[in-house]
């Protein structure tokens, strides 16, 4: 149903550093790239994430209570993206480990959240068995 996610940013070269890691750590690479916009991800894949200059040429914002989540393949690579993150520019906001309980089925959400450098709010996450 998502296409793509558009973030903004006020340092395209910063944040084209920040993404390309993580991007490189999904299997994926810049699919589009102008001088204001790049967007990553395959053209026949799933959604991808793109990292732009506001168009209205105001400086960019954080939306307050807005998220992008990354699924991870499993625990190991959200530790991954996590620490790519933090060594890219990006903060903690809250480390790698389970949330919550299990559902009925021991099916449990293991995730990790972060900051991209200009502040928006990303995390990497799984649906995983309880171990």
């Amino acid at each position: 149903m998502i296409g793509y996610v558009t973030l903004g940013t006020n340092d395209l070269e910063r944040s084209a550093k920040f993404y390309d890691a993580i991007a490189a750590e999904m299997g994926v690479g810049r699919m589009m790239e102008f001088d204001t916009f790049i967007a990553w991800g395959k053209w026949d894949g799933g959604a991808g994430i793109a990292a732009t200059k506001p168009f209205d040429g105001e400086k960019a914002t954080v939306g307050n209570g807005t998220m992008v989540a990354l699924e991870a393949k499993d625990r190991d690579q959200v530790q991954r993206l996590y620490d790519i993150a933090l060594a890219h520019g990006g903060s903690d906001e809250g480390a790698p480990g389970p949330r919550g309980e299990p559902d009925e089925n021991g099916m449990l959400f293991y995730a990790a959240y972060f900051r991209d450098p200009d502040g928006n709010k990303l995390n990497a996450f799984l649906m995983d068995k309880v171990s």
